[in-house]
């Protein structure tokens, strides 16, 4: 088994709102598309200081966390941030990672986007349960 990758849109949300608002216009929109490695022993959405200088999203809060070496840090929390793989949004916040580390897709945006993961292909898919929306246990 080997990591997996999924392509990511990820737009400024508030920026969505404004525009739905017509309060910018779409070229004002603040977005981008990543390649981010899907991280079920991740909580939220891990972006890098790269991607936050693009959205730039607001800072919320603050939490720390700790990295794969075993260091922990305090890492900035900024949001709300759509992520929008294939016909699947959600929006979330995000942890701002150093530099250009590798940007995470964390278990808490992915159960929201319904997808499901295929370790011995290496990808992540919409729900074949749930293809042309996704569903939601409310129990």
């Amino acid at each position: 088994m080997g990591l997996i990758y999924a392509q990511l849109k990820l737009i400024n949300s508030i920026d969505l709102g404004m525009l739905n608002r017509k309060l910018i216009k779409s070229h004002q929109l603040k977005s981008i598309e990543i390649t981010a490695l899907v991280d079920s022993g991740a909580y939220m959405m891990c972006i890098n200081e790269d991607i936050q200088k693009v959205l730039q999203l607001d800072k919320i809060g603050s939490q720390k966390g700790e990295l794969a070496n075993g260091d922990v840090i305090e890492l900035p929390v900024v949001g709300p941030v759509e992520v929008i793989f294939e016909n699947r949004s959600t929006s979330c916040r995000a942890l701002v990672l150093p530099g250009d580390t590798e940007p995470l897709l964390g278990a808490i945006p992915m159960e929201d986007l319904d997808v499901v993961l295929f370790p011995k292909e290496q990808k992540m898919v919409v729900n074949p349960e749930s293809p042309l929306i996704a569903k939601k246990k409310l129990k």
